[in-house]
């Protein structure tokens, strides 16, 4: 369809809570959010996911790419989260040049709709659980930047880079 503007950080949209939306509406924007992942990978050289808010849709929908396997999850909910949790530096494309150094469950269980309206679940660890858990944020206005640990928890993504580099 087409690669949309992501909205940045400051955009008070961000902010929105996104509402359910039916299968059979989710299509188009499914297609704008995988348009728009496609082109933030080929520009910036990462990235995995989108939800809908951050292309100024307030729906309940995500796109992911992760890897080679696709995932379009609409109304998502979770059903489980572990009581463990692990600390990471996290991103956003909707401030590419910060990381931000949060906490995260280290499991959960999802469900959600497919484009045909039939439900499914996920079970997710690590670093799969982590992304889960950064776009359902997105659908209810919260930002990584309102979860990091502390004052010290917040760098550039250049910096972030020389100090993770190997000297």
């Amino acid at each position: 369809m087409a690669v949309r503007r992501i909205l940045q950080l400051g955009d008070p949209v961000l902010r929105s809570v996104s509402l359910p939306v039916s299968a059979a509406d989710a299509g188009p924007v499914l297609r704008d959010l995988e348009d728009t992942l496609a082109e933030f990978r080929r520009t910036h050289g990462f990235g995995r996911a989108i939800s809908a808010i951050q292309i100024g849709a307030a729906v309940r929908v995500i796109f992911m790419q992760v890897e080679d396997v696709r995932y379009e999850l609409i109304n998502p909910e979770f059903t489980w989260r572990s009581s463990e949790t692990f600390q990471l530096w996290d991103d956003c494309f909707s401030f590419p040049n910060l990381m931000v150094r949060l906490e995260r469950h280290s499991r959960v269980r999802l469900m959600y709709e497919r484009r045909d309206g039939s439900r499914a679940e996920i079970d997710a660890v690590g670093a799969l659980s982590e992304l889960i858990q950064h776009e359902m944020d997105h659908l209810d206005g919260v930002l990584a930047v309102d979860r990091a640990l502390d004052g010290e928890s917040l760098c550039t993504r250049d910096e972030w880079l020389r100090q993770s580099s190997p000297v």
